[in-house]
């Protein structure tokens, strides 16, 4: 969405939509210094034409150096005059209400079988590193892309699938301001440069219709199509968390993510946890108190989440964030649209 620079210290923090002026930042909930650390940060590294390029020339392309030096999404179009959501398809004044479907839930496929879950010891908390261990270091992960010729980041998440080679992300990380992104790649388990799991570039991105159209923020989801690495699928080497869809407001939720904007530096996965809140103002999303930062788009929100085993069912993603509201992130319902995009993904 379009993202305006202000002189005010306050403003700075995040950016602004046209939907609703000096209110709603661009996804990924962007702090104070992370739009305050300069033009260097915000521009990012330049990148070379590399349209068409196959799976494993992107998968080259992303260096270690490369990967570091991403500048986060959600800052790469601070001050630009496009717009995401365009006036008309983002929040309205009053939230419209989300239609409910059948509920759905889809179980993680991991190794070994899922203990009962022990006593929340990480909960709530509104950032810090994830130091637990469990499945979820090694499904959730960086997602890297170039965007107007320049490298940058998201996070996102491997889930069960059917192709086994499904992730799951924010729409505007696989599309922003009416352009696709290139050089797509999904980095599990990523930490200071290294990629242990391998890097996954996407034979294809997809979004929900909603935000292929309009980039409405209500309904910004992303999916990618992995391309098999060294012969394997994704989720054969690093398992699938589950999914729900159409499970109501109001819950107990962790959330995941690579906030690569200060005072993050990208080179660990960062979660937050507590119970959420419907947004009481323009959009249908979930509310979390959370102090992640720029780059922390697309990482996973899990309801039943298993600490022992870093197990759970995605319900949402990191999205997006209020001018006035801040350490609070905000991620779309799951729900028939995220459901579809989904199935169409894992069909793929």
């Amino acid at each position: 969405m379009r993202r305006t620079p202000s002189t005010s210290p306050g403003a700075r923090k995040r950016g602004v939509s046209r939907a609703v002026a000096g209110a709603l930042t661009a996804a990924g909930a962007l702090l104070v210094s992370a739009l305050q650390s300069g033009p260097a940060a915000a521009t990012g590294a330049a990148a070379p034409d590399r349209t068409g390029t196959g799976a494993s020339a992107a998968a080259g392309f992303w260096t270690a150096e490369r990967m570091r030096e991403a500048t986060p999404m959600d800052l790469m179009s601070a001050g630009t005059e496009a717009a995401v959501p365009r006036t008309g398809t983002g929040p309205d004044t009053a939230a419209p209400a989300v239609p409910r479907g059948t509920e759905r839930t889809v179980r993680p496929t991991l190794p070994g079988g899922t203990p009962a879950a022990p006593a929340p010891k990480a909960f709530p908390q509104k950032g810090a590193a994830w130091t637990g261990g469990g499945a979820v270091t090694k499904t959730a992960g960086r997602v890297f892309f170039t965007y107007q010729g320049r490298t940058a980041s998201c996070s996102g998440n491997a889930v069960t699938s059917a192709n086994k080679s499904t992730v799951i992300t924010a729409g505007h990380c696989v599309k922003m301001n009416g352009a696709w992104h290139g050089d797509w790649v999904f980095v599990p388990g990523y930490h200071d440069g290294q990629a242990p799991y391998g890097k996954w570039a996407a034979s294809k991105t997809l979004a929900t219709p909603q935000w292929t159209a309009s980039e409405n923020i209500n309904y910004d989801v992303g999916a990618a199509v992995v391309a098999p690495v060294g012969g394997q699928r994704l989720t054969d080497v690093v398992g699938g968390q589950g999914l729900a869809f159409n499970t109501g407001y109001n819950k107990p939720m962790y959330a995941f993510g690579y906030p690569a904007a200060a005072p993050y530096d990208g080179s660990k996965l960062v979660y937050c946890s507590g119970n959420t809140i419907k947004d009481p103002l323009f959009s249908t999303d979930h509310g979390l108190s959370c102090t992640m930062t720029g780059g922390s788009s697309g990482g996973p929100w899990f309801t039943s989440f298993n600490e022992a085993t870093g197990t759970g069912l995605q319900s949402s993603v990191n999205s997006f964030g209020y001018t006035f509201l801040p350490n609070t992130m905000f991620g779309p319902y799951f729900g028939d649209d995220a459901e579809n995009l989904y199935d169409e993904a894992q069909s793929s």
